[in-house]
C-alpha cells in the first residue's frame, strides 16, 4: 500500500469567494477552508478557546475570527495574534484547476 500523502477535494474556488471561509469535512474532521484574497489556507475548524468553529467566523485579512467569543486566529500561520503561543493546527492546501484540495493523511 502506498504511504505517500494524497489530496482531497474538499470544494471548488468559487464556492469560498475571497475574504471568506466555510467548514469542510475530511475523514471525520471539521476543516476551515479560507481564502485570502484568492489564496486559500485551511486550519483546524475547533477554537481552543471553547470548541466554536472557525469555518462559521468572518474574516479580516488573514484573521479568521471565532464566532462564539471572538479569538482570532492568522490563517496563514495558525497563531493567535493577542497571544503566539496558543494556535490552530494548519493544513496543507492546493488548487488544482478549480477544485481545492487538502493533503492527506491530516495530521493536526
Amino acid at each position: 500500500m502506498d504511504s505517500k500523502p494524497d489530496y482531497i477535494t474538499v470544494a471548488q474556488v468559487d464556492q469560498v469567494p475571497p475574504g471568506t471561509c466555510r467548514t469542510v469535512e475530511v475523514e471525520g474532521i471539521f476543516l476551515a477552508l479560507c481564502n485570502v484574497d484568492g489564496t486559500f489556507h485551511v486550519v483546524d475548524n475547533t477554537c481552543p478557546h471553547a470548541g466554536g468553529p472557525l469555518g462559521e467566523g468572518c474574516m479580516d485579512g488573514e484573521l479568521v475570527e471565532c464566532p462564539w467569543h471572538g479569538w482570532r486566529f492568522n490563517v496563514r500561520t495558525g497563531e493567535r495574534p493577542e497571544n503566539p503561543e496558543i494556535r490552530v493546527a494548519c493544513v496543507e492546501v492546493r488548487v488544482q484547476g478549480t477544485n481545492v484540495q487538502v493533503k492527506t493523511p491530516l495530521t493536526l
